[in-house]
Order: structure tokens, then C-alpha cells, then sequence
């Protein structure tokens, strides 16, 4: 039996690989977090096998190095990936869409110490091109600063719609949900 824990940010997601990994005969989860502080605590006491780690939960590299990592993460925000990967220590990757089968399977896999890699993602960690465009730049640059849409809309002689819209195609291209996410993102990526 393989002992899971699973750290994912959303009660949905978690709950939703909670249910195809108890129909799997030699899966067993033995617990499940939702904040990264809470990773810690629940790998010294639930003992797993297999740690399946949403990237944005990753707070306690000391306390993770206790069992194999499977790393879930947003392809857009792979950069800092790199990171998790250190000496001694049994880590796959995939990006956080995949089918639920290939999360099994990587359990799987990691259980037996085998790799586990999303060659995709592993291109986007290593340092994939911004995918924003000079303008959409620009106003982040400034947003980042602390400048207001209206702000924005000056400098850049643009309506206070447009520079909306070029936030909301930057929220979506960096799998942000915020302004403050977004610049976060681009900063961490190296995009500004």
C-alpha cells in the first residue's frame, strides 16, 4: 500500500484525486492539506510514501525531503521549478492539468523511487520566453510600480478600457488571478 499525501491548493481538486486515488487498490491517502504551512506537520505525522504537492503550497523544503515529491505545477509559472530539485532528494514533476491516470501513475512510480517528468514543463522551468507582448509589458512594469489604470492609461496613451483589457490578457497568460499575482509571477519568471 502507498501512502499518499496530498497538499493542493483548492478543496475541489483535493477532493476530487482523493476519490481516483481511493478507487486505486494500492493507493491509501493519509491525509490531505491545503495550505503549505500545513505540509510539514501532516509528512511527520501521516508518514506518507509519496508526497503529491501543488508548486504554490512548497514552504518547508526540510520537511518534504522526508518522502518522494510529485510536484503539480502551472506550466505559465514553472520557472522557479528548478528549486525543488536537490541532492539526495526523489522528485517528479507534471503539470498541474494532466489527466488524474498520470498523477496515479506517478505515484506509482515514485513509490519504486523511478523519475517521474513532464518534459513540457521542464522546458518552461528552464526558462521559457515571456509569453507577454511589449505593450502588455510596459503596463505591467507600470502596474507593478503601483500605478493605477488611470495612471497607466496616461503614460501610456491609452484608454482606461484598453489598459483593462491588457491586464486581463496578463492575468490569463500568467495564471494569475490577481494584479499583484500577475506581477509576482512576471517578476519570479524574469518578464520584467
Amino acid at each position: 500500500m502507498i501512502r499518499t499525501l496530498l497538499a493542493l491548493d483548492g478543496a475541489l481538486v483535493r477532493g476530487a484525486l482523493s476519490l481516483v486515488l481511493a478507487a486505486e487498490e494500492d493507493i491509501h491517502v493519509v491525509a490531505e492539506v491545503g495550505r503549505g504551512d500545513a505540509v510539514g506537520q501532516a509528512v511527520r505525522v501521516g508518514r506518507p510514501d509519496v508526497a503529491v504537492v501543488d508548486f504554490d503550497l512548497i514552504t518547508d523544503g526540510t520537511a518534504t525531503q522526508r518522502c518522494p515529491l510529485l510536484v503539480l505545477a502551472n506550466p505559465r509559472r514553472a520557472r522557479g521549478l528548478y528549486g525543488v530539485f536537490t541532492p539526495g532528494r526523489t522528485v517528479g514533476i507534471l503539470a498541474s492539468d494532466v489527466a488524474p491516470h498520470r498523477v496515479v501513475d506517478g505515484i506509482r512510480r515514485l513509490a519504486r523511487r523511478e523519475s517521474v517528468v513532464d518534459a513540457e514543463l521542464v522546458l518552461a522551468a528552464l526558462g521559457a520566453d515571456s509569453p507577454l507582448t511589449e505593450r502588455e509589458t510596459e503596463v505591467l512594469r507600470l502596474t507593478a510600480a503601483g500605478a493605477p489604470v488611470a495612471e497607466v492609461a496616461g503614460s501610456l496613451r491609452l484608454s482606461h478600457g484598453t489598459v483593462r483589457n491588457h491586464l486581463g490578457r496578463i492575468a490569463r497568460k500568467t495564471g494569475a488571478r490577481t494584479r499583484i499575482e500577475a506581477v509576482r509571477v512576471a517578476r519570479e519568471s524574469g518578464w520584467i
